[in-house]
């Protein structure tokens, strides 16, 4: 298979809905005259800030105004597009997701991920956040089938549990992309170590895209999208400012990391699974 080539749009979130899907629109046109990708990924929450004030006013059902403009996009360009995520809403009255949907080249839906961990955290003198209290969780690990191979889905919180990613390899991901919305605490302590281990840890790429960094929000983002290779090296990573993130993935290096390096052949499942509580 040829080399896979990935695009991200960190773009800058505001309080207006529409001037957001203006902004993701414009990103994804500019980035496929410049840059040509195969797959093109939006941040987390692009369409709304992130705050949990903002997410029952700018949830939608699905079709809603959001994926169907992203929709549009993918199949005007023929480009298949991870559109970053956007706050679902559920069947039920109070169901909110933060969820991720994947549109093929023709403008098909290829799948969606709702976030299965909540950032429910509390670091004092820090940040407090607690999705939960508008949030409900996803329930199902997120692998889906492209013409580019198996790709898996995680949001953000989702990284800092290793047992979705072996599960994803296991399912034959190549490539895991994470929408991801890290702050400026946790941003500079984990997003780099984190995004480095899970691939390094799997023996696959991770492609982790953040909304800019915006400080007149009430929640500031750290930025720093970044593609991460099977070898655990970072192949390219942006500041905090709007931008691209584009790579090239060689497949053929993922297949000579694993054969070189083989964690997966070594594995002693008899052994991990005889382990008590």
């Amino acid at each position: 298979m040829k080399n896979l080539k990935v695009l991200g749009c960190q773009m800058m979130v505001e309080t207006e809905k529409e001037k957001n899907l203006q902004k993701a629109e414009e990103m994804v046109t500019r980035g496929i005259k410049e840059y040509h990708p195969d797959i093109i990924i939006l941040p987390e929450m692009f369409n709304t800030p992130y705050d949990n004030s903002y997410f029952p006013e700018f949830s939608e059902p699905y079709p809603g105004e959001s994926t169907l403009r992203i929709q549009t996009l993918a199949k005007e360009h023929g480009v298949m597009i991870i559109a970053g995520s956007i706050p679902e809403k559920g069947r039920g009255k109070q169901e909110i997701y933060n969820t991720t949907y994947v549109f093929g080249e023709g403008g098909e839906l290829l799948g969606k991920h709702r976030k299965i961990h909540l950032f429910d955290i509390d670091i004092p003198g820090k940040i407090t956040f607690k999705e939960s209290d508008v949030l409900s969780r996803g329930k199902k690990i997120t692998v889906l089938d492209t013409k580019f191979g198996k790709i898996g889905i995680a949001i953000c919180y989702d990284v800092r549990f290793p047992e979705i990613f072996q599960i994803m390899e296991k399912q034959g991901a190549r490539l895991v992309v994470v929408p991801g919305a890290f702050n400026l605490t946790t941003g500079p302590a984990h997003w780099e170590l984190l995004m480095r281990s899970r691939a390094l840890d799997n023996q696959l790429y991770v492609a982790a895209v953040s909304p800019a960094r915006n400080l007149k929000a009430s929640y500031h983002a750290y930025g720093h999208s970044m593609i991460v290779d099977p070898w655990g090296r970072v192949l390219k990573e942006l500041e905090e400012k709007e931008d691209f993130i584009y790579q090239e993935l060689n497949f053929d290096y993922l297949k000579q990391v694993r054969r070189e390096l083989p964690t997966r052949k070594n594995r002693l499942k008899e052994l991990y699974e005889t382990v008590k509580k």
